[in-house]
């Protein structure tokens, strides 16, 4: 058995469900005091800030939203190298960040970090973003009236995060997941134990329903509660005849049941590198299997038939722009489509309603390359390339009116990098900003890039997560006031 020891006498097996009793203290995150762009303090202020405090310039009227997801909480572990099989190890001390030096609630301050217990989950970890920048954020999930699910519960409410909607269950046990993280690799190992008894739809009547969604600017899912999810987004699309719709932002990590369901309603998809892809070759693979069943006629009508038929019957597509392409032809709902692509960057396709014949045609994989060579490589602060809206085309595939983006990462430095861990959770939670701020994309990808690379700064998912007062994000946020008094 693999046991990894934290400082002298802590041994956690694998395996086990943690028995320990834990203390939480409402966490106090005191921001960054000031720095310039290109050099900013690795030190902290001791002043809070509150939403009180918070500058109005860049908030909508309107900022809540309502995330369904993933909850639990993290047990992180530094350590040197990832261990072998049947090997004993120890926990390495984690650099600490301007936050857990200036945090007199963090126990054994002045001590080295050798683990850390914080909330974490997807869903958990994107709304909690959001709420530190600024927004509403309502969150429905479930967990057990356990201590670790009442740390979780005590931590989203410290953060601003809405838990009227959580559902705490009087027996089982609240999600939870061992962290593994490779100092030398600078890599993280995720060991996950799903909570029960799982959240279902009759733990939310209709009226929970109608009242978690009233008033929300949008809807989020991380796709891991689909039949929740979808009660939500159905509602959500319904009410378009007697309110402003709700749109979705769907969370595409990977391939899970029932996502297919919840991207035909999304107008919004998020998505890792490997997921465009995967998702094209599953659809296709599922088509063609019905069809060889006998269900032909079943599945003309379908999307998914229609985008194989637009595929011949590919399993995959040849490049991650061309899937994309695919994937906004498959699912006309959808206005934009984000791959993450980690230290490369990520990348967006943005359907366009502009129809025009005149428009100049052009290869996506082309356009992406003609991208790629605009970049700075020697710049290390987030930025986005764009085009204008062109007929994009793949091969084999079809045409689209749109534009696409290609967005740097910041360039952090080896010796600032600490963990990894949420940081696509990070990414996500500021573009719900962006959305809510009606952020143009050539800020928008930028600023979720700088959000995400603050984040990875610190040990854990949220450790590290920004304020809305974070000078770092400044430039960004000011850019962004300037276009709106412009527009005004």
């Amino acid at each position: 058995m693999t046991s990894i020891t934290a400082g002298h006498s802590m041994t956690t097996s694998l395996t086990a469900i943690p028995k320990l009793t834990l203390v939480f203290k409402s966490p106090h995150f005191p921001s960054p005091s000031s720095s310039s762009r290109s050099s900013f303090s690795l030190f902290a202020s001791n002043s809070t800030t509150t939403r009180a405090q918070m500058s109005s310039q860049s908030f909508p009227q309107n900022r809540v939203i309502v995330g369904v997801g993933g909850l639990g909480l993290d047990f992180l572990a530094t350590v040197a190298t990832y261990p072998n099989p049947d090997d004993k190890i120890r926990s390495t001390s984690a650099k600490r960040s301007a936050v857990q030096n200036m945090n007199n609630d963090i126990p054994h301050v002045g001590f080295p970090i050798t683990y850390v217990v914080q909330g974490g989950g997807n869903a958990g970890n994107a709304l909690t973003c959001a709420a530190r920048l600024g927004l509403f954020p309502r969150i429905i999930s479930k967990i057990a009236s356990d201590p670790q699910g009442q740390g979780i519960l005590e931590e989203l409410k410290a953060d601003g995060v809405n838990t009227t909607f959580l559902v705490m269950s009087k027996e089982g046990n609240s999600p939870f997941t061992y962290v593994i993280v490779d100092s030398q690799t600078k890599t993280r190992t995720c060991i996950h134990s799903p909570g029960y008894p799982p959240l279902i739809p009759e733990d939310l009547s209709p009226s929970k329903i109608s009242s978690a969604l009233d008033g929300a600017r949008l809807l989020y899912s991380d796709a891991r509660l689909p039949e929740i999810a979808l009660l939500l987004a159905r509602e959500a699309s319904y009410s378009f005849a007697t309110r402003i719709g709700i749109p979705l932002l769907i969370d595409a990590e990977r391939k899970r049941e029932g996502l297919d369901d919840l991207l035909n309603l999304a107008s919004y998809v998020v998505c890792a590198s490997k997921f465009p892809q995967s998702i094209l070759a599953s659809i296709a693979q599922e088509s063609f299997r019905s069809c060889r069943n006998g269900e032909l006629e079943k599945n003309i009508a379908r999307p998914s038939y229609r985008l194989l038929m637009m595929l011949r019957v590919y399993t995959e597509a040849p490049s991650i722009p061309s899937a994309l392409v695919s994937i906004l032809l498959r699912l006309p709902n959808i206005k934009f489509v984000i791959v993450t692509l980690g230290e490369e960057g990520c990348m967006m396709l943005q359907r366009s309603e502009n129809g025009d014949p005149g428009l100049e045609e052009i290869n996506v994989d082309s356009l992406l390359e003609s991208l790629k060579q605009r970049r700075d490589n020697d710049s290390a602060i987030p930025a986005c390339y764009s085009s204008p809206v062109k007929r994009l085309t793949a091969s084999g595939i079809g045409t689209l009116s749109g534009r696409l983006f290609v967005g740097t990462a910041e360039k952090v430095p080896q010796s600032e990098l600490v963990d990894t861990t949420g940081a696509g959770d990070a990414f996500i939670g500021a573009v719900l900003y962006a959305l809510c701020t009606d952020m143009p994309p050539e800020i928008m990808l930028p600023f979720a890039a700088q959000v995400a690379a603050l984040g990875c700064r610190a040990l854990g998912a949220r450790t590290g997560l920004p304020r809305f007062s974070d000078p770092r994000l400044a430039p960004f946020l000011h850019h962004q006031t300037s276009q709106m008094a412009t527009a005004s």
